[in-house]
């Protein structure tokens, strides 16, 4: 008997004794599978749901909160900001150079080179930004400005001091600011980025800021 035309094109695929075998049916399904593997539901509730954005005004706080107290004794120092700005940051930079010895030493010899044979000819530019950079993380974090950027910034610095091999807060506050990243659609929405953030819209779908001004192509009828 001739098979019709919708049976020809019926799923599961039909072979020729009129019965889809397990090998073609999973080829041709594999072929539609996604590239994209699907976020678990815990990852998508705890960073990018609303319902949760409470907890990260805590963590966001916190940390925001440790950064401009560490920002707080360098911008009153004199040392850091002052008359002898470069001699805190030189100091600091001089007890890690002198943690790179030992057959596991705390500093790696590349980071080394890299404090010795740039940081150090600028110590003064350095330590302004590193006061500042500090108190400009923690501002926008308490205030949720851009929280995910941020966050970022905060996290570099305290890569910076770690390899610089000074631990204190530093993996705490890393570990902390590192969810703030992956938690960055929701981090700020108790805070300024529940506007902002509409706005700006992210770099594949800009939002009105950046489409404003800008040309727009007129439909065909």
């Amino acid at each position: 008997m001739r098979r019709s035309a919708a049976a020809a094109i019926s799923w599961p695929p039909e072979t020729a004794t009129g019965v889809a075998t397990m090998a073609d049916t999973t080829s041709r399904v594999t072929r539609h599978l996604p590239t994209e593997i699907p976020e678990p539901r815990i990852a998508r509730f705890a960073f990018s749901d609303t319902r949760i954005a409470w907890l990260w005004l805590i963590v966001r706080v916190y940390v925001g909160y440790l950064w401009i107290k560490a920002a707080a004794d360098k911008l009153g120092a004199s040392a850091w900001t002052g008359a002898k700005a470069g001699t805190g940051l030189a100091g600091f930079l001089g007890g890690a150079l002198k943690q790179t010895g030992g057959s596991n030493p705390a500093v790696q010899g590349w980071y080394a080179d890299f404090l010795k044979g740039f940081v150090m000819h600028h110590v003064v530019v350095f330590s302004y930004m590193v006061a500042f950079g500090e108190l400009a993380v923690g501002v926008a974090l308490i205030l949720g400005v851009v929280s995910g950027v941020s966050a970022f910034f905060g996290c570099f610095m305290n890569m910076n001091y770690m390899l610089a091999g000074s631990t204190s807060v530093n993996p705490v506050m890393f570990v902390l600011g590192l969810f703030l990243v992956l938690a960055w659609r929701v981090a700020g929405w108790y805070g300024a980025d529940r506007f902002i953030l509409p706005s700006l819209g992210t770099p594949w779908q800009p939002g009105p800021a950046f489409r404003r001004g800008k040309p727009q192509i007129a439909k065909s009828a």
